[in-house]
């Protein structure tokens, strides 16, 4: 056994959660380890849309470009029965980008393309995963968590070593082994009548325009969607409780000519088969001492809607920045409010998933999708965070996401306020001129910590920090009219919201989140 090696964080698991933490964290200067015990990368597309919210935080990785190059926004969706078309549509018909909301719809890629795309953000700051590296067991104290690994790859003759980290995250799936060695239950139920065989295919005869579905075939929907960036579609097909749970590409095959009617589909190179059982379940902790949950070790649920690899990176998201403030000496207490925050949001992703499963194959396949599963709605108000101070608050509230805005700098050149919110800090938006000491403060006080801007409308007189609202976009956004004071989280969440003239408030916001304050 290999001598101690001392890490700050060990994530357990590598696919889009323990690849989003370890981004995070790594663009904090937090020294971390991702381990991941199958011998090679995932190959499939197990999910394949990344939400709106899930886009503005790759934008704040610094990702967003080549995500978006990637992927393919508003893909038609067109059903048949049999050979005969039914009609066809667009799942997020009129929905536009908009000043607050750049990226307005789901965006199609393969999840294998997302993790590929962290990594090579990872590997920018050092880090690497580690394959073939599996978790055997660990143990926690006071100070931290020892963790014993086994490296099972050719060329580490199942090498075991032994590791130090503060905290340990488990990112590693429905069937965690964090989570049943933490003793954490999984409480919800197996739907046995509701399978699925899934897979990625190429196919001959069939063009790459359309979302294809057969749902009125007798012996339940296909779908065959294609990848953007790929020749490959995915293959997704309901199969009854008494059918052979084997998938084969010979059996694809059959589905396809028994369900479509046509002869000219031809499947070939399979890269991925599967078999989906429809698990509803979640945790009733997110956190055991110095051990974490996040992702699908934490909920897993229906396919449908697309939210499951979204919600695990916003986990992620959402411990990131924690993490990296409690590790640079904040008080632990900030850790808590992780599970009080994301497990309300792990119970209403189980409920919307299910509502969508039945309207998805059992209903109507081409029901349009509503504004929460683009998930920009979901908020933290209820959180030990939120802290809204004005005696009216409007229609934007702390705990909300922080919309954007098109602004320009006092130079005249164009800004976005997700330009000014990108990067591990805290952003203070100080609306209206009499704000200008207090921004100068919180710069001065604050540092890198904290980046603090005076908003104001054309015309009016600022300083160097000062940032235009040019057509009024961020005013609107914010639902201000009057001097307003608004701290946004590392994670793009609203903080605090006051009306006060001075930085008392915020000083007092981030005594607890930050060890300067």
């Amino acid at each position: 056994m290999k001598q101690l090696s001392d890490r700050q964080v060990l994530i357990v698991g590598a696919g889009p959660t323990g690849l989003a933490l370890a981004c995070d964290l790594a663009r904090r200067g937090v020294a971390c380890r991702i381990i991941e015990k199958a011998p090679t990368y995932f190959a499939g597309s197990r999910g394949k849309g990344l939400q709106p919210r899930s886009l503005e935080v790759l934008e704040d990785f610094g990702v967003i470009n080549s995500i978006l190059a990637g992927g393919r926004f508003h893909l038609r969706f067109r059903g048949y029965d049999g050979t005969t078309i039914l009609g066809e549509g667009d799942l997020h018909e009129g929905r536009q980008p908009t000043p607050d909301v750049p990226y307005a719809s789901t965006l199609i890629i393969p999840q294998w393309r997302v993790e590929q795309i962290l990594r090579d953000q990872l590997a920018t700051h050092g880090i690497h995963v580690e394959l073939a590296t599996e978790l055997t067991g660990f143990e926690q104290d006071k100070s931290g968590v020892t963790a014993t690994v086994v490296h099972t790859g050719v060329l580490h003759d199942s090498a075991s070593e032994q590791l130090r980290a503060a905290y340990l995250v488990g990112c590693d799936g429905g069937h965690s082994f964090v989570r049943k060695t933490l003793g954490v239950g999984f409480e919800g139920e197996t739907w046995e009548t509701e399978r699925m065989l899934l897979g990625d295919v190429r196919v001959d005869g069939l063009d790459r325009d359309y979302w294809h579905a057969w749902p009125k075939a007798r012996a339940g929907v296909l779908a065959l969607c294609p990848l953007p960036g790929t020749d490959v579609f995915q293959f997704q097909a309901q199969i009854a409780p008494d059918e052979p749970p084997e998938p084969s590409l010979e059996r694809f095959q059959a589905i396809v000519n028994e369900r479509t009617g046509r002869s000219d589909l031809r499947l070939y190179d399979a890269t991925w088969l599967s078999l989906y059982r429809a698990n509803v379940r979640m945790v009733d902790r997110y956190r055991v001492g110095r051990v974490f949950l996040a992702g699908d070790a934490a909920h897993v649920h229906s396919p449908a809607g697309g939210q499951g690899m979204n919600t695990g990176i916003q986990d992620a998201y959402n411990l990131g920045w924690k993490l990296g403030q409690v590790l640079g000496g904040a008080p632990d207490e900030l850790l808590t409010t992780y599970e009080e925050e994301r497990l309300p949001i792990a119970a209403w992703l189980l409920g919307i998933t299910s509502k969508l499963h039945r309207q998805s194959f059992q209903e109507n396949p081409n029901v349009q999708r509503s504004a929460e599963t683009l998930q920009l709605a979901l908020n933290y108000r209820h959180s030990a965070l939120a802290r809204d101070e004005r005696k009216v608050p409007g229609g934007v509230q702390a705990g909300d996401r922080a919309p954007d805005a098109p602004c320009h700098a006092v130079t005249g050149t164009p800004i976005r306020l997700f330009d000014l919110f990108r990067g591990p800090h805290f952003t203070l938006l100080a609306f209206g001129v009499a704000h200008t000491d207090t921004v100068a403060a919180i710069n001065k006080r604050y540092g890198d910590v904290v980046h603090a801007y005076t908003l104001v409308h054309p015309g009016a007189a600022t300083d160097q920090a000062g940032i235009i609202d040019t057509d009024g976009h961020a005013h609107r956004a914010y639902d201000i009219d009057t001097a307003t004071l608004v701290l946004i989280r590392p994670d793009g969440y609203l903080g605090l919201m006051t009306h006060a003239l001075t930085a008392e408030p915020v000083d007092d916001y981030l005594r607890s989140l930050v060890s300067s304050a």
